[in-house]
């Protein structure tokens, strides 16, 4: 039998909203699935010792760069709309940054993409 170290963070017997503190679900244009979120400079240290096992796991995996939002739920394995609650309670806190994802390009040039097609079948033919 091994012994595993790491206790559980959810099971089916801790039900999401005492995860949450019962707190709702943020609005769905503030953490979107490509929402990117990052620890955030050190300055909350006393709130950080606070946090529940499932918010300092979260904390943990934004330590180190930007993931996004649909990141943090596949590598915590909890659900979406919890990891969204979360991350709200972390920014609340001062604790991640949240960035907005990049807007897509509303209208592409197709003249310039046309143009470049063609230029690559001049040069390498097809």
């Amino acid at each position: 039998m091994e012994y595993n170290d790491a206790p559980e963070l959810t099971s089916p017997l801790v039900p999401f909203f005492v995860i949450t503190n019962g707190r709702a679900l943020p609005p769905d244009h503030e953490y979107e699935h490509t929402t990117l979120v990052t620890a955030a400079p050190v300055n909350g240290q006393a709130a950080a010792r606070t946090l529940s096992p499932e918010a300092g796991q979260v904390l943990d995996l934004v330590a180190d760069g930007f993931l996004s939002v649909a990141e943090v739920a596949g590598h915590t394995h909890l659900p979406l709309g919890v990891v969204r609650i979360l991350l709200a309670q972390l920014e609340d806190d001062g604790l991640v940054l949240a960035r907005t994802p990049i807007p897509r390009a509303e209208r592409v040039d197709r003249e310039l993409v046309s143009a470049v097609l063609e230029g690559l079948k001049n040069r390498f033919g097809a």
